[in-house]
């Protein structure tokens, strides 16, 4: 069987980072991220990737969100291939957070 991620909702998210440590991971874009994102987000890009290897474990939950759910998927997949062993999509991304109305940061 394929490894692969599972899709969580929003307050799935929520939960595991409150409950299991799990890091979300923000995948948008810089502008959009540093206005507004998920509390206690990590922004993940091409350049972060090498930090959150040295700050994250590959056995730690790791929860991809990007605008809507889409683009998150492939993200979490590539996460798996690299050897992530409990990843999660959030469906409906980060519009679909601020729909849950769940905690988020403003500002840089």
């Amino acid at each position: 069987m394929e490894e692969t991620f599972t899709e969580i909702t929003p307050q799935q998210a929520w939960e595991m980072m409150q409950n299991e440590d799990a890091v979300l991971v923000d995948i948008r874009d810089m502008v959009r991220f540093s206005h507004s994102r998920p509390q206690g987000a990590f922004h993940l890009t091409n350049h972060s990737y090498g930090k959150f290897l040295d700050e994250y474990d590959y056995d730690e939950p790791v929860i991809v969100s990007c605008y809507h759910g889409v683009s998150s998927r492939n993200t979490a997949q590539y996460l798996v291939e690299q050897g992530f062993e409990r990843v999660y999509s959030v469906k409906g991304g980060f519009e679909g957070w601020v729909r849950s109305e769940l905690p988020i940061e403003l500002g840089y």
